[in-house]
């Protein structure tokens, strides 16, 4: 049973600041936040989730149907993430590359605390705890000048990346998939590199904010698992379910912002929407994600309500098309996940083609990256991300990394694959590699 409460607070309060500085405490810890975006399907401005009550942790093998009978028996609030290798419990695929990071491949938790933030007002819900402890923990949320910064000192070092691959690997990794293109094995496949340091030591919190306060994404995340961090700027959502309606929010193509130069930025979102590699990058993930949604859905639901329209965010402009369907009655909600995970946008089509090349090719085992971080509510609905522009760290091996990647098609040119990594990686590893 949960108890909740609502409670107002000053809107020149910073909130969000003190919720997440509150959070330190706790080994498991989530935090969504919109960043105030507005997209018609969000249902909170931010949510925090901490403290399990109880949890599940296990490899890809049968993951669904251990994430089924977790979220079904305990018919409350779960958070957690899918790693991109379950794929290998939907296929009959594996995961040979490398992992330095060593997530489990599925977590996810029934808090005892969750607290939303809609306008000026916080809810609290509560599990099976006395109104003491709520009132004791609003109060120090609130407690102004309580989150300066040094409370939580933390010895830093300086952090430089490096790629796991050449630059002139990746050249010829790329015409190597464009032998696979030519061939007909695939049409496009997301292929990805990986940037890493070692023995980085850092706050987790503090880079979090600093990545958040950068991009504005309107898919933020804070992940935190005991020793292992997410800290994501995604701007992509995988899939949300509410009620019978399914939404999915494929991102394909993308394009720097040049914000000192507004006719220029405005150029190049034109450039972009016009673009015919980026729209048939995009068009061909939305067929994809059509034909998952087709599984579950009901017969003749599936609907794409917007195609290759660009938005444009801090770092980047992109173009995001937006796939409708309703959901089969009687269709358990992880099976909507099972039968549409990975997302399309991470893997290319056909899908299982691309990631077996995708495997072949790529040096570095995704793990949570290009997988889903998000929850299911009591009622089964739930609202999944997409795990990019993000930023992974094992703090108990001092181990960070953070994987970007572009779409390779028959019209893809090497050197502006390579390019587009980088504008995508830029945030990221601006943040890293600063001091805070």
């Amino acid at each position: 049973m949960r108890i909740s409460k609502k409670v107002k607070f000053d809107k020149d309060f910073p909130i969000k600041k003190a919720l997440l500085h509150w959070a330190r405490q706790y080994n498991e810890v989530v935090w969504l936040d919109s960043n105030e975006h507005k997209d018609g399907y969000s249902n909170f401005e931010a949510l925090l989730a901490v403290d399990a009550f109880t949890a599940i942790q296990t490899d890809a093998s049968e993951a669904f149907d251990k994430l089924k009978e977790y979220q079904e028996t305990t018919a409350d609030w779960i958070f957690g993430y899918l790693t991109y290798d379950l794929k290998n419990d939907v296929e009959h695929l594996k995961s040979n590359n490398h992992d330095w990071l060593f997530f489990p491949e599925l977590f996810f938790f029934q808090p005892k605390k969750i607290i939303t933030l809609k306008a000026n007002e916080l809810e609290l819900n509560y599990l099976g705890l006395v109104d003491d402890e709520l009132e004791e923990d609003l109060e120090q949320i609130l407690q102004k000048g309580h989150f300066q910064e040094g409370i939580f000192p933390v010895v830093k070092n300086e952090i430089r990346l490096s790629p796991r691959i050449s630059k002139e690997a990746y050249f010829l990794k790329v015409q190597e998939m464009l032998g696979h293109i030519q061939r007909g094995d695939i049409y496009e496949a997301n292929f990805c590199q990986e940037f890493y340091a070692e023995s980085a030591i850092f706050d987790p919190f503090l880079k979090f904010s600093a990545l958040n306060d950068i991009s504005k994404p309107p898919f933020a995340t804070f992940f935190r698992n005991n020793d292992h961090y997410l800290l994501s700027a995604s701007p992509e959502r995988y899939l949300q379910k509410k009620g019978d309606q399914l939404i999915s929010q494929p991102i394909k193509g993308t394009a720097p912002r040049a914000l000192f130069d507004p006719e220029k930025d405005k150029e190049l979102a034109l450039q972009l929407e016009r673009d015919p590699k980026e729209r048939s990058e995009n068009i061909m993930i939305v067929d994809l994600v059509r034909n998952d949604l087709s599984k579950t859905a009901k017969k003749g639901s599936v609907e794409v309500t917007e195609l290759c329209r660009v938005y444009s965010f801090r770092q980047v402009h992109q173009m995001i098309s937006t796939v409708k369907a309703r959901l089969e009655e009687g269709i358990p909600a992880v099976e909507v996940l099972r039968t549409t995970f990975p997302m399309g946008s991470m893997t290319g089509a056909p899908k299982i083609s691309a990631m077996e090349i995708i495997e072949e090719l790529e040096e570095t085992r995704r793990g949570l990256y290009s997988g889903a971080v998000g929850y299911f509510d009591p009622a089964g609905d739930f609202d999944f991300n997409v795990v990019i522009r993000s930023i992974l760290y094992n703090q108990a091996s001092k181990y960070v990394s953070f994987s970007v990647g572009s779409a390779i098609t028959s019209r893809s040119i090497p050197e502006n694959e390579y390019e587009e990594c980088l504008v995508k990686a830029a945030a990221l590893k601006k943040v890293l590699e600063e001091h805070d």
